[in-house]
């Protein structure tokens, strides 16, 4: 099939350091390519892919360092350009929200939608009611609750590529957050759930400027305490060292989370992973086999004893039956061939 992956212009694909939605698409796009489709991808120029490249801005825009800039201008333009090679792709694939809905509302039986965000916001049902012919997918059916009637086509759980993660059979006694540092991820929890259970605890996290306050008063202080290391942001090439030698991945996030890639990069690594009952963790996470899932810090403590009873190599083989990129890939491929088999028996 030709396919078009429309990739937001935050992070470069993949990213350099933090970001989900981005290094999703390039591992999609790349997996695509191995199984023999045309993918042209729409993304900022320093992208890395298998597939075409058009690229739409010169950098990602979070790393640009220039002091003025607008992302509403940026992605308007990737769109229009998107549009003007429509009639190149079987399918477009936009990861971009919903800003294409008023542009390609004519095409919307071509295009495939994945919603990578948190749904429960106030202004999103009126438009997806406004918008109904555009085919959705959800990374986690638990993200689907907020809008239960929007159109969706099917859930797609994320995938990686598993060369880019090292298996570690060994673990070397600390506990690992990696992610970002929010309210919503809890790090405080994580300090917490370490020193009840006795461990170090290594934070390898980025700061968001809309985070900034929330980290220099509740988080900052936290990382003074003896068991604690703070690294900042790291990359890809970083990770597999990182969450490889960690006991467990503790994601003890408190916001209904739509899926959670680093529970999957943990895995990858062989590393269990120890999770908040919430948004989409219990999708993600096997209790008892990749991990477990808790309600409380006690609960969590407890876990983190029982993590290193669990079998690496089980873990690690789930994740590639599970969520490795192909896999992703193929699900997609079944999606878009039936996309693409209805609108062609409409047209007809």
């Amino acid at each position: 099939m030709r396919i078009a992956q429309v990739a937001p212009l935050y992070e470069a694909v993949p990213p350099r350091l933090y970001g989900g939605t981005e290094r999703v698409v390039a591992h999609l796009t790349d997996a695509l390519v191995r199984l023999g489709h045309e993918v042209t991808l729409f993304a900022s120029a320093e992208a890395q892919t298998l597939g075409l490249l058009a690229p739409v801005r010169d950098q990602a825009i979070r790393l640009d360092p220039a002091p003025l800039k607008s992302d509403l201008a940026a992605h308007l333009f990737q769109l229009a350009e998107v549009r003007r090679l429509a009639d190149r792709f079987d399918v477009i694939h936009f990861h971009t929200d919903m800003i294409h809905f008023p542009m390609f509302e004519d095409m919307a039986q071509k295009t495939l939608t994945t919603l990578h965000g948190r749904l429960d916001l106030k202004d999103l049902p009126p438009v997806y009611r406004r918008w109904p012919q555009f085919p959705l997918i959800s990374i986690s059916d638990d993200q689907r609750k907020p809008l239960a009637f929007a159109s969706w086509a099917a859930t797609v759980h994320h995938g990686m590529c598993p060369d880019l993660y090292e298996f570690s059979p060994r673990s070397e006694g600390y506990l690992a957050f990696l992610g970002r540092i929010s309210p919503e991820k809890r790090p405080d929890r994580a300090v917490a759930i370490a020193e009840a259970a006795g461990r170090p605890l290594c934070i390898a996290a980025k700061v968001d400027d809309a985070d900034r306050a929330y980290f220099e008063d509740r988080i900052e202080p936290l990382l003074a305490r003896p068991h604690v290391n703070y690294v900042g942001e790291i990359g890809d090439r970083e990770k597999s060292a990182f969450l490889g030698g960690a006991d467990a991945l503790l994601f003890p996030i408190d916001w209904p989370e739509p899926f959670g890639l680093v529970m999957v990069e943990a895995m990858a690594c062989g590393t269990p992973v120890i999770a908040w009952d919430c948004g989409s963790a219990p999708e993600v996470v096997e209790p008892g086999l990749t991990g477990f899932i808790v309600r409380s810090e006690a609960e969590a403590t407890e876990a983190v004893a029982r993590a290193r009873l669990l079998d690496r190599h089980a873990i690690r083989a789930r994740f590639e039956e599970r969520f490795s990129s192909l896999t992703m890939a193929r699900r997609y491929v079944e999606i878009y061939e039936r996309l693409n088999e209805e609108r062609l028996t409409e047209a007809a």
